[in-house]
C-alpha cells in the first residue's frame, strides 16, 4: 500500500511540475505509475487529495531545507535572516513555483494549515530566542512570527506570478525583507 501511494505521489509530482495541476489528467499519472484511477481514488479520494499529498511532501522537504539553512548560520540572527531569504529564493525553483505557489493557491486558496503552523512555530521560536538574547527589541513573538510569515509567504506568491520577472521580483523582495528584519533589531 505504501509503495502504491509513493508511486502515485511521485508520478503526480512530476506531472504537476511539468504541466500544472489543471492541465494534468488523472490518467497521465496513474498510467505512468502503472495503476488505475481506482488506486488513486482508494489512496487519495480525488485528484485534489493527490495534490494535497504532493504539497505535503514538498512542504516537508522545504521545512527541512529551511531548518538546515538556519542551523548552519553563524548566529541565530543570521539563521532567521537566511531562513526567510531562502524561502523567497525557493519561489524560483520551477517545481515549487508551479505546485506550491501557483497551483496550490488556485486549488485550495492558501497554504495548508499544517505547513503554516510549523513555519510560524519555527519563526516564533527564533524570535523568542533573539528577544531573550537582546538581538531583537522586545516584541510579541507570536504576532511578529505571524506577520513575518505573512510577508514572506505573500512575497513568494508575488515572485511566482506568471506575469512578471521572477528574478527582479526576488531582488525587490530580498531588499524589502532586509529592511523589514532590520526594524526588529534592538537599537
Amino acid at each position: 500500500m505504501a509503495e502504491t501511494r509513493a508511486s502515485l505521489v511521485a508520478a503526480a509530482r512530476r506531472a504537476f511540475a511539468e504541466r500544472g495541476y489543471a492541465a494534468t489528467s488523472m490518467d497521465d499519472f496513474t498510467g505512468e505509475a502503472g495503476f488505475t484511477r481506482g488506486a488513486l481514488y482508494h489512496h487519495f479520494g480525488s485528484k485534489q487529495g493527490l495534490l494535497a499529498a504532493v504539497i505535503e511532501q514538498i512542504e516537508a522537504e522545504v521545512g527541512e531545507r529551511l531548518r538546515a539553512v538556519s542551523d548552519a548560520a553563524p548566529s541565530p540572527w543570521e539563521g532567521l535572516r537566511r531562513r526567510c531569504r531562502t524561502y523567497l529564493e525557493l519561489a524560483l525553483v520551477p517545481e515549487i513555483r508551479r505546485i506550491i505557489l501557483q497551483d496550490a493557491r488556485a486549488v485550495f486558496g492558501d497554504v495548508p494549515q499544517v505547513a503554516q503552523s510549523v513555519a510560524i512555530a519555527a519563526l516564533e521560536d527564533a524570535i523568542q530566542g533573539l528577544v531573550a538574547a537582546g538581538t531583537v527589541a522586545p516584541v510579541h513573538a507570536g504576532v511578529t512570527a505571524r506577520m513575518l510569515y505573512g510577508a514572506v509567504t505573500e512575497a513568494s506568491f508575488w515572485i511566482a506570478e506568471p506575469d512578471g520577472d521572477p528574478a527582479v521580483r526576488l531582488a525587490q523582495s530580498l531588499d524589502g525583507l532586509d529592511r523589514l528584519l532590520g526594524g526588529l533589531l534592538a537599537r
